[in-house]
């Protein structure tokens, strides 16, 4: 070994430039990625999400929800996740543009969420406003049974504090974020399958 610095430079090289080439195609691919129309000239989405459904995404995030629920519906190929009803397309990566930290999670115990505003089943008389969604996902929320939560409920959510106060707006914030994603949408990415 007559020149350990070359050497060192050497495996530092080989190190190094592939791991940039990899950071730098990806930001080629992916960095310039934003909203886009649904068809031409129409809105763009993914849309934003209005105040109480951002306070919801801290809610979601403190319960720890994102242990149990994914929030990706995953191409045909790789897994059951459009027959099961989690979406009618695959999250692609345009879907996502607009979160500061993604939340897709790891482990999928409970339902998918990727979709789950647009999923909502409306009521027999037709369809409900979004005030009558938040209304009923917030008592579905208040009465859900978690088995990994050894039985509890998400009912603390309605309970009064000490002073007798009802202050559900965690509920609220949580409903409305719930209510929020909707992957229901065509992307250049990925078309609905009706």
């Amino acid at each position: 070994m007559q020149n350990p610095k070359l050497l060192i430079a050497g495996v530092f090289l080989t190190v190094a430039l592939p791991f940039g080439a990899l950071l730098l195609s990806s930001q080629v691919q992916l960095g310039d990625l934003a909203p886009a129309p649904e068809e031409e000239g129409g809105a763009l989405y993914p849309a934003t999400v209005p105040g109480l459904a951002v306070q919801g995404r801290d809610v979601y995030t403190s319960l720890g929800c994102i242990a149990c629920h994914t929030q990706q519906v995953r191409p045909s190929g790789q897994g059951s996740d459009i027959a099961r009803g989690y979406g009618d397309r695959p999250s692609v990566a345009r879907d996502y543009v607009l979160q500061s930290h993604v939340l897709l999670g790891d482990r999928r115990i409970g339902p998918d969420l990727a979709n789950y505003g647009a999923r909502v089943a409306p009521t027999p008389k037709g369809t409900q406003t979004e005030p009558e969604k938040a209304a009923a996902l917030a008592k579905s929320l208040a009465a859900v049974h978690v088995a990994i939560h050894h039985g509890n409920t998400f009912a603390f959510l309605y309970e009064a504090d000490a002073k007798g106060d009802f202050a559900p707006e965690r509920a609220d914030a949580l409903a409305a974020y719930l209510l929020s994603l909707r992957q229901d949408y065509n992307s250049p990415e990925a078309k609905l399958k009706k």
